[in-house]
């Protein structure tokens, strides 16, 4: 067998692996409990294990909850990178690089090492159990002033000393000629940041005790929990559920999500 024959194999196989727990998810959560482990063409298909999910957790509120955490947290890193970002790439000014390396070392340190130290500071600022707490921690992103940076720096200088013959302020420039032709990165960063925080799962675990700021992932494990009863129908539907909107979201704009990063300068 060629090399490539065996690619191909291979590629399939992986493909197969990867995609049978979706598929099983489906298959469990559109049918009756006794068939979660039977399969048969002739099975029934029902929605009563989405609505049985729905009602057994308060998963309306945990959908704000993610909403309001994903919103706060995306704004306040495009606020925050964009700035950064420019001062990195266009400006000049003491100390520069080493600020900037001293920011890409974030780079290096996995959130969990943080899980301690953050906690004791959101004590200490009596934020607790609140969205605000879950998203502190992440309203700066070293990667989006790493990514924003290499893109401004790909803007040709005449477009910005033309910006600055016609009078535009420092701000000016940056949100009429940067911004604009930026949007490719602030798109694909967009998607993953969305992504990662909407699936993030152990620091807001660690933060949060009521309904009323968990998120769904944290909402999900609480009630996929023993002491719900495992019932693997009403399980997965509502693991559907809660993945959904990022699945759907990925099918819709699959074709933009990529080509916005490979016209984001990732390089």
């Amino acid at each position: 067998m060629s090399t490539r024959a065996l690619e191909i194999v291979a590629t399939w196989v992986l493909a197969i692996l990867w995609v049978s727990p979706l598929v099983y998810a489906v298959w469990t959560a559109f049918h009756p409990s006794a068939y979660a482990t039977h399969f048969s063409l002739l099975a029934p298909w029902t929605l009563a294990n989405f609505a049985h999910a729905w009602e057994a957790a308060p998963f309306a509120r945990y959908f704000l909850n993610t909403t309001l955490l994903v919103g706060v947290v995306l704004v306040a890193q495009f606020a925050l990178c964009t700035p950064a970002a420019f001062a990195f790439a266009r400006m000049t000014f003491r100390g520069r690089d080493t600020v900037f390396a001293l920011v890409l070392l974030q780079l290096m340190v996995a959130p969990d090492v943080l899980l301690v130290a953050n906690y004791r500071t959101m004590a200490r600022l009596g934020v607790v159990d609140t969205i605000f707490s879950i998203a502190l921690p992440y309203l700066g992103s070293a990667f989006g002033i790493f990514l924003l940076r290499q893109t401004f720096r790909q803007v040709p200088q005449e477009l910005d000393d033309a910006a600055r013959l016609e009078g535009s302020s420092l701000l000016g420039r940056l949100w009429r000629v940067y911004v604009p032709l930026a949007r490719p990165t602030y798109l694909a960063y967009g998607l993953v940041a969305v992504s990662y925080h909407w699936n993030n799962f152990l620091w807001p675990l660690v933060i949060t005790n009521s309904v009323t700021t968990r998120p769904l992932t944290v909402g999900l494990s609480v009630f996929a929990s023993t002491d719900q009863g495992i019932d693997w129908s009403i399980i997965t539907a509502a693991t559907l559920m809660t993945s959904g909107p990022l699945l759907l979201a990925f099918l819709l704009f699959q074709r933009q999500f990529v080509a916005s990063f490979m016209r984001a300068g990732i390089r």
